[in-house]
């Protein structure tokens, strides 16, 4: 499977995953969790949404500029969301407040995945119109 699919398969899977969350969250969680726990839930559903589909435009970055070797960006947002909005998940389900300390991980992840995304596509010498 090519990068540009990976990354678009991936990106559909988290945004689908993040719709169902979103609603398991205002639906069966409201009234069942403190206040400042639905609000860890409903945040990491907003950040898997908002890097599931900033991988659909690492999917096109890959097959636009692939001379721009954007993957690592891409894989360190997938780890990011994961660690970032799967820690908050955790916490909002179980109340272990010690997996609170795993999210910054992953925010240090998704801050870094940007990061290489924009130094590598900045980076790039293919003009529009011509790849390579």
């Amino acid at each position: 499977m090519t990068a540009e699919r990976v990354f678009f398969a991936l990106g559909s899977f988290l945004a689908g995953t993040a719709v169902a969350a979103g609603a398991f969250g205002a639906h069966a969680l409201r009234g069942r969790l403190a206040p400042d726990l639905l609000d860890a839930f409903s945040t990491a559903a907003r950040y898997q949404m908002f890097h599931a589909l900033a991988l659909f435009a690492v999917a096109w970055g890959v097959s636009r500029w692939p001379e721009a070797r954007l993957p690592l960006g891409g894989w360190m947002l997938v780890l990011g969301t994961v660690v970032f909005s799967g820690s908050l998940y955790l916490l909002a389900l179980t109340g272990a407040r010690w997996l609170g300390a795993t999210t910054p991980i992953g925010g240090l992840l998704l801050i870094g995945g940007w990061a290489v995304l924009a130094w590598r596509s900045a980076r790039t010498t293919s003009s529009p119109g011509h790849e390579g």
